[in-house]
């Protein structure tokens, strides 16, 4: 972690659970995760702390799927898709494409894009493979 806070044993647990998963978890899911090695774990502790990940540039919040924010501690530029059937979200990599694209729609908008937490919406591979089209939530 690169932010300048207080040690705790917790948040270290957190942001490591975070960094070891690659489905961008909910704070639900990390404290599940969590609470049996840390029986005094609070979900609450672990909102504060993922909040203060995201605001000292250790995390992002990469999309709100069916109500919970989704996170992810890996913070190189990078896309995500958030699968509109099942809900999965999943890191797709910043090519030098997508970047151009970005830096072309960013000059031609006179705005910022920031490549973190950058969003795309469609099927992941199994819904894809399942159904096609067909399967997008509305």
């Amino acid at each position: 972690m690169e932010t300048t806070q207080r040690f705790s044993r917790k948040r270290q647990a957190i942001y490591d659970a975070l960094m070891r998963s690659h489905a961008h978890p909910s704070a639900e899911e990390l404290y599940h995760e969590l609470k049996p090695d840390y029986p005094d774990l609070s979900l609450g502790t672990v909102y504060r702390n993922l909040k203060s990940m995201v605001a000292g540039g250790d995390a992002v919040c990469v999309a709100n799927v069916e109500g919970r924010d989704r996170f992810d501690g890996h913070v190189e530029p990078h896309a995500h898709l958030v699968c509109r059937a099942c809900g999965a979200v999943m890191d797709l990599p910043m090519t030098d494409a997508l970047r151009d694209e970005c830096a072309r729609i960013a000059d031609d908008g006179g705005v910022v894009i920031d490549p973190r937490s950058l969003r795309l919406f469609g099927l992941c591979f199994d819904c894809k493979d399942r159904g096609g089209p067909d399967q997008i939530r509305q």
